[in-house]
């Protein structure tokens, strides 16, 4: 890459940071914070599921809001919602204004996670796309597993310190965007349909169903589910199973990001330019899926700590490559294709700690075997999909 293509991918990893780590920054701190103001488990689930719900509505809309008035003002406006979301979370402590401040920490998000993927495929070419898509996700894969940990250390300093610090952060990012990023100039891609005048939402979904890259997108519907629904539950789990206490948490949520960094920053490119996306597809949701079996087996707090680090290195290949490929066969619509990308992955975001919630309040394995299932599933829909899709000259590898 350019220096001007490095400058640029540099600002857009720290707007992912932010927004994502936004996201988990609440997690480890909710329930102490939730009781101080008289709210139980219900608030927390709703916590997660409000700014993932509002991430899916909008995520479609702002996709194409991003092809129609360009990638920055759309990343701009979201660091914006996020930033205005924590103000309104730290200063009040009516749980209807936290509802609310995570309605708007959803809009922020939905507007700046596509407008981020498709500044990406404007700056680089055909080639670079998968390095490009790697830098993101390793900042993505930073801000899932790190926010909270950072937020379970600022507790220390006060229950409302990690939103206090959140907000400035994402305020200071907000001014760095508007003075360092400039719209980029739109690579021509090529055509593969023209998109309707005007869709609705239903139509929005039912027209990606037809399109090439659906089946990665419900990679990484269920990606996301099984990744929300086994963190939601992963320090309840390791504290009622193996008696870990906070530290001992932050240091496996920390750990996993730090993992899964080092490989999307130095690893995923190198395997894609050797293996190919689909071969590389393949192996990895067949390390996710050991990785969830193991889970259900181990008998320690140690084993368990190696089978998350297992886990999110295939997560933390899996979701560049996912995103290249969606990349690829997008043609000239690459804010239509990552808003849905980032709408199915919202699906995954809302339905997963929802799930694990109910499924753990049965039992505490139940979480780890419905994520076992739907990847081992996942997997043969895969092969099936690239043999069909090889056939017909679809899918690059």
């Amino acid at each position: 890459m350019t220096g001007d293509q490095r400058r640029k991918m540099i600002i857009l990893m720290i707007n992912m940071f932010i927004a994502i780590g936004s996201f988990g920054i609440i997690i480890p701190i909710l329930p102490a914070y939730l009781e101080s103001i008289n709210e139980g488990g219900m608030a927390a689930g709703l916590m997660i599921a409000i700014f993932a719900g509002a991430q899916l509505v909008f995520s479609p809309i702002a996709g194409k809001w991003a092809d129609d008035y360009g990638r920055r003002k759309m990343i701009i406006f979201g660091l914006t919602g996020l930033s205005l979301s924590m103000f309104v979370f730290y200063a009040f402590d009516s749980i209807w204004m936290l509802y609310a401040s995570r309605v708007i920490g959803g809009i922020g998000a939905a507007f700046l996670v596509p407008a981020i993927f498709a500044y990406v495929a404007d700056i680089t070419t055909f080639d670079q796309r998968a390095k490009g898509n790697s830098l993101i996700s390793a900042a993505m894969s930073f801000g899932i597993v790190v926010g909270p940990g950072i937020g379970g250390f600022l507790a220390d300093f006060g229950l409302k310190m990690p939103f206090l610090i959140s907000a400035v952060i994402a305020l200071v990012a907000v001014l760095f965007s508007v003075f360092m990023l400039k719209e980029p100039d739109r690579q021509p891609q090529p055509v593969i349909a023209a998109p309707p005048v005007s869709e609705s939402m239903a139509k929005k979904i039912a027209r990606s169903v037809k399109m090439p890259y659906f089946i990665p997108l419900v990679i990484t519907l269920v990606m996301s589910f099984g990744l929300m629904a086994y963190e939601s539950v992963l320090g309840l789990f390791v504290d009622d199973e193996f008696g870990a206490s906070p530290q001992d948490i932050a240091l496996m949520v920390t750990s996993t990001g730090i993992v899964s960094v080092i490989v999307q920053l130095f690893i995923v490119d190198r395997l894609v330019t050797h293996f190919g996306e689909g071969i590389v597809l393949n192996i990895f949701l067949a390390v996710a899926v050991c990785g969830f079996l193991l889970s259900v087996l181990a008998n320690s707090y140690i084993l368990f700590f190696g089978i998350s680090l297992l886990i999110f290195l295939a997560t933390s290949i899996l979701r560049p490559v996912l995103n290249t490929l969606i990349s690829k066969l997008a043609g000239d619509e690459q804010g239509f294709a990552m808003g849905m990308n980032n709408m199915y992955m919202s699906i995954g975001n809302v339905l997963g700690p929802t799930c694990a919630g109910l499924l753990y309040d049965i039992n505490i394995i139940y979480p780890f075997i419905l994520g076992l299932i739907l990847l081992v599933a996942t997997l043969l829909i895969t092969i099936v999909w690239q043999k069909r899709a090889m056939k017909q000259n679809v899918l690059s590898s």
